[in-house]
């Protein structure tokens, strides 16, 4: 079995997951787990999907041909990766919108050791300053050993620094 690990993007329009999933189906291919949105008027997306391995060149064929149709796929071969004990967390992030926060955000995980398995961002008005807020949820992957504790207080910290408000959890 072949494992890939599909990106796609092009202009927003009626059909495009028609397009994408019409070969994966022709193909025998199982979609496994996708995230899909409309960004700034463009369909982007990720996929997950699996096909026999007597398949997987035509597939692959197959969707990256859709560029002629103004959707760009990209395939990556992937192995499943072999599980390591982790423990995730949840953060959760609000706060006025200025340039910097998810470098900043990223970087202090990064140097923790803690892992993004799932991050997802949005703007909203903020109802009584004007202005945007800035939204952030975050899966995280932590090794078994690192301490909440310790980590909230590195988040707090910056937390307090970019003037936005960080809820850390496990799950």
């Amino acid at each position: 079995m072949a494992t890939f690990t599909l990106t796609c993007v092009g202009d927003d329009r009626p059909g495009l997951v028609s397009a994408l999933s019409a070969p994966i189906s022709a193909h025998g291919a199982s979609w496994e787990r996708s995230q899909m949105a409309r960004l700034a008027g463009k369909f982007a997306g990720v996929l997950l999907l699996d096909v026999e391995d007597d398949r997987a060149e035509a597939l692959v064929a197959d969707l990256t041909a859709l560029k002629d149709s103004g959707l760009l796929v990209v395939l990556e071969r992937t192995d499943v990766p072999v599980e390591v004990p982790s423990k995730r967390l949840t953060l959760e992030l609000l706060g006025a919108d200025h340039p910097g926060i998810v470098a900043e955000i990223s970087a202090a995980l990064a140097a923790e050791g803690i892992g993004i398995e799932e991050l997802s961002t949005d703007l909203r008005a903020a109802p009584m300053a004007g202005g945007l807020l800035f939204e952030a949820h975050a899966v995280l992957v932590a090794p078994p050993e690192a301490s909440t504790d310790e980590l909230r207080g590195t988040l707090e910290a910056l937390a307090h620094a970019l003037m936005v408000d960080i809820t850390l959890s496990a799950d």
